[in-house]
């Protein structure tokens, strides 16, 4: 069997809390990582009795520990957020593909996230600034529904802005009765107001999908062309090897051929995915 395809021992090392329902799990191993990958690459995770379910990697492969940040959505999740540290999980991977790391050498790069939607786009960002000579310029556009709601606070806040030529740009839906100074409204509508340049740029977001749909709207009313817009369908994943046949989208699969696609792939494909 597929090495790939056999759990491997996992210790949750320490659990941070980033929102009332999501936790980054950071993980060590008794021996070296099982596997190397690279960003926006998934992770199976499993607890024994319990279940299994595929999560994007939230680390960059520059460095260490391994770490998921999980939201609180079903019964794993709901398991999951009640361990200790200590606790011992089985993680096999890494499935899909990840983001073009090589091919967006050169070039500036916009990075369009919502909520949980950050998580694979840290581990892009951060594999990003620890090659900062191979990029361009960086803008980071985020919201989260509340200021409650943000998620890696101390890196949107602290240490991203501390980079490089790089913009760091924070907005949420609403921040009644919470202490919020920053912008107040939508992604996209904050994204088409901040109006970056598409010119020598590429375009990557995440988030919920009916915000990636407004967000690549804007961008394509903003100029950007399809093959210079990438996202990533991860939620869809199921098995990650093609065996269930519940992520395929005409004739592709998700976890195969995917989870990062191009708008320029994605136009290809049927309109439901």
């Amino acid at each position: 069997m597929s090495e790939h395809l056999i759990p491997q021992r996992a210790r949750i090392a320490e659990i941070i809390d980033e929102t009332p329902d999501v936790k980054t799990f950071r993980v060590e191993f008794p021996w070296d990582p099982p596997f190397d990958y690279m960003p926006g690459q998934c992770a199976m995770l499993s607890l024994p009795a319990v279940g299994e379910a595929m999560f994007s990697i939230t680390s960059s492969p520059t460095r260490e520990p391994m770490e998921f940040s999980i939201k609180k959505i079903g019964r794993l999740t709901d398991v999951l957020h009640r361990v200790e540290p200590g606790q011992e999980i089985g993680i096999r991977g890494p499935y899909g593909n990840g983001f073009p790391v090589d091919a967006m050498k050169g070039s500036d790069l916009l990075f369009i996230g919502g909520g949980i939607g950050l998580a694979p786009l840290r581990s892009l960002i951060n594999y990003c600034f620890d090659h900062r000579a191979d990029y361009g310029h960086g803008h980071i556009i985020y919201g989260a529904r509340s200021p409650a709601d943000l998620v890696f606070k101390e890196e949107l806040f602290e240490n991203w802005p501390e980079v490089d030529n790089v913009d760091v740009d924070v907005t949420v839906d609403a921040a009644e009765g919470q202490k919020w100074d920053g912008p107040v409204g939508f992604v996209p509508p904050f994204l088409e107001e901040l109006d970056p340049d598409p010119a020598g740029k590429i375009a990557v977001t995440c988030g919920p999908p009916i915000m990636i749909k407004f967000v690549v709207q804007s961008l394509e009313k903003m100029q950007y062309q399809p093959e210079n817009v990438i996202t990533t369908l991860e939620k869809r994943m199921k098995c990650g090897v093609g065996k269930c046949g519940r992520c395929n989208v005409g004739s592709q699969y998700i976890c195969i051929d995917g989870p990062v696609f191009s708008l320029a792939e994605l136009e290809r494909l049927p309109d439901d995915y």
